[in-house]
């Protein structure tokens, strides 16, 4: 379980640098802890496992202020649970993830969080897929693959993206180049 810790903790960092993430913005997670564990997504939630994962991941972004956004499973329609503060103005559903129908790592959040909201959507600035639980549908345009190092979590494989603004106009167009992630 220590390598799990490890190998999560240094994701996030990764991700963070990779996407210059700062300060106020969202970082999503999408986890199967099952996938973690070498099982088949969905069939072996572990709590103990989810645990590990989100305190690993919540303390890097923590000392950031970056928000964290946690991805429920399809039973909940992938819905976000995330801190009131990051969304306030988001419309709140009612529900509370438990590990069968949410997931365990969206479980941890809901537990651990000051004051923890689900919301049916979000567009993050990042996000780290663990286990392929599908977290594009929560990421801004336009998503950019990002390559860890960090090639899985356990059994899991990872994968991670970043998000950078549309380019919009056409030949005469100018960009900020700040604005393309690796200018900034």
């Amino acid at each position: 379980m220590n390598d799990i810790a490890i190998q999560a903790k240094k994701a996030a960092e990764e991700i963070i640098e990779a996407a210059f993430l700062k300060k106020g913005d969202i970082l999503v997670i999408g986890c199967s802890t099952s996938e973690v564990l070498g099982d088949k997504l969905g069939t072996n939630s572990s709590p103990d496992t989810a645990k590990i994962l989100f305190e690993s991941i919540y303390e890097v972004v923590s000392e950031k202020g970056i928000y964290l956004a946690a991805q429920c499973c399809e039973h909940l329609n992938r819905a976000i649970i995330i801190e009131r503060e990051a969304v306030p103005f988001a419309e709140q559903v009612n529900v509370v993830p438990q590990p069968k129908a949410g997931g365990s790592f969206a479980t941890q959040a809901y537990e651990h969080f000051k004051n923890p909201i689900a919301i049916e959507e979000i567009k993050a600035d990042a996000g780290i897929d663990i286990g392929q639980t599908l977290i594009g549908m929560h990421l801004k345009k336009v998503a950019v693959p990002v390559r860890l190092s960090i090639k899985s979590i356990g059994e899991a494989p990872v994968t991670a993206a970043r998000t950078r603004p549309k380019f919009i106009g056409g030949e005469r167009a100018f960009y900020d180049k700040t604005l393309m992630g690796s200018a900034r």
